[in-house]
């Protein structure tokens, strides 16, 4: 009878406790994770968006940069980290690619708490000058007419920049040849030296280059034309709609997380990125804001996963 009555007690007190807890949050600088390098769309979206949550939630909010693994050492890290609200993530597709290329040291839907699906951006599909294709029409043309003699760089095996690529192979019925490379920032100086043809990117990376005429857009992913880049049509508009190789960037808590907490931080992150000076700065780097919850972050990562692993298996991607 003591034991029951002690299990009671403490159950009740765990339940008052959770709540005051949550109430008091936050009483210290939170840490929040981009497990990208400095200057990526992950930690370009934490800086931009940083500074009005801090100020909502009364307390700075530290961005700690811990590239590695396509973002697996820092994701990792999270998922170990204490489930208190001071450790958080901002990550973006490659958590929904990651499961269907490798073995991880985490569950990727069982070992964080979804807190906010903050935004989504399109990326580019960009030629250089020396394609004699204008459109993406032609390049299609061209790539059908002669098979393998094109070739698309990428930021890697697994890379999202490697997926777009084998979408745009498998929609378009063309044999181009896969070029990866050890990030990015290599890929695009080696597709503006000429020596590559094509490449997919973000828009806030790509957008100097076909603004100078460095690069030549042939398509853009989405539902709509970007307001960053208008005059580039979609995939859609070209003939190519089953191209949609689009990012979403999340901010996720390590599961376990108090639930009073995980909706605290998210309604913060959901007004930051609705503020009409943010949504205007974001436009111009091509993001679309969204603010969903976490409901609606759980099913886009459960979706992005499927759509992924049905794509890895189809092109028969490796991870490096």
């Amino acid at each position: 009878m003591r034991l029951k009555l002690s299990l009671c007690v403490a159950a009740v007190i765990c339940a008052c406790v959770a709540p005051a807890f949550a109430q008091s949050y936050p009483t210290r600088a939170i840490r929040l994770v981009v497990p990208f390098g400095a200057g990526g769309g992950a930690d370009n979206l934490a800086r931009i968006i940083e500074p009005h949550v801090s100020k909502a939630l009364g307390q700075p909010i530290v961005i700690e940069n811990r590239p590695g693994g396509g973002s697996v050492i820092g994701m990792d890290a999270v998922a170990k980290a204490a489930p208190d609200g001071y450790t958080l993530v901002m990550t973006d597709t490659s958590i929904a690619v990651n499961p269907s290329l490798k073995p991880l040291p985490y569950d990727t839907l069982k070992d964080f708490e979804p807190v906010s699906l903050l935004a989504t951006a399109p990326v580019i599909l960009m030629a250089h000058p020396k394609v004699a294709a204008k459109t993406l029409q032609e390049f299609v043309a061209l790539a059908k007419a002669q098979p393998g003699k094109f070739n698309y760089a990428s930021g890697g095996n697994g890379a999202s920049t490697h997926l777009g690529g084998e979408l745009l192979k498998l929609v378009a019925g063309i044999d181009v040849v896969h070029v990866p490379y050890k990030g990015t920032g290599p890929a695009m100086n080696d597709l503006i030296g000429g020596h590559v043809d094509v490449m997919f990117s973000g828009i806030s990376s790509a957008r100097p280059y076909i603004d100078a005429g460095t690069l030549r857009a042939l398509a853009v992913t989405g539902e709509t034309r970007n307001a960053a880049t208008p005059d580039v049509p979609t995939f859609a508009e070209a003939g190519l709609a089953g191209v949609t190789a689009s990012t979403y960037w999340g901010v996720l808590a390590p599961k376990g997380t108090p639930k009073e907490i995980v909706e605290r931080v998210s309604a913060e992150f959901a007004k930051a990125v609705k503020d009409p000076a943010i949504v205007e700065r974001i436009a111009q780097l091509g993001y679309l804001p969204i603010g969903g919850g976490p409901a609606d972050y759980a099913a886009n990562l459960r979706s992005e996963i499927e759509k992924y692993g049905h794509l890895v298996r189809a092109a028969n991607i490796k991870a490096d």
